[in-house]
C-alpha cells in the first residue's frame, strides 16, 4: 500500500506564493508520475501539473508561467511552487501518484487527502 501525503497549503494573498509538498510512502518499486489536482468549492477536480520519473513535467495553461512542478526521487516527494495567486487558484489541492510495485506489474493510481489553498486579501 503507499500513503501520499500533501502539506503546505493555506491563506496567501493574491500574487503571493505557496509551495506544496506530497511526499509518497509505503511499499513499491518505483513512481512512474507525480500529478497535482485542483478542487474548487462546488466543482470537480482539475488537472494542474505532472512529473514523471525521467523529469520531464508539463502544466496547465491556466497556471503556465505562474506555477512549476518539481521533485525530488530521494524523498519520493513532488513539489508545487505557486507563484502570482489569484482567486480563482482557491481550492483543495490533491495529490496523485502512480506507483509500481513490482516491474512489469500494472501500476495503480493513490491520492491524498489535500491541502487547502485560499487566496483573498
Amino acid at each position: 500500500q503507499v500513503e501520499v501525503v500533501e502539506s503546505g497549503g493555506g491563506l496567501v494573498q493574491p500574487g503571493g506564493s505557496l509551495r506544496l509538498s506530497c511526499a509518497a510512502s509505503g511499499r513499491f518499486w518505483n513512481l512512474p508520475a507525480m500529478s497535482w489536482y485542483r478542487q474548487a468549492p462546488g466543482r470537480g477536480r482539475e488537472w494542474v501539473a505532472s512529473i514523471v520519473s525521467g523529469g520531464a513535467s508539463n502544466v496547465d495553461d491556466f497556471v503556465k508561467g505562474r506555477f512549476t512542478i518539481s521533485k525530488d526521487s530521494s524523498k519520493n516527494t513532488a513539489y508545487l511552487e505557486m507563484n502570482s495567486r489569484k482567486p480563482d487558484d482557491t481550492g483543495t489541492h490533491h495529490c496523485k501518484v502512480v506507483a509500481r510495485q513490482r516491474a512489469g506489474r500494472p501500476s495503480t493510481d493513490y491520492w491524498g487527502q489535500g491541502t487547502q489553498v485560499t487566496v483573498s486579501a
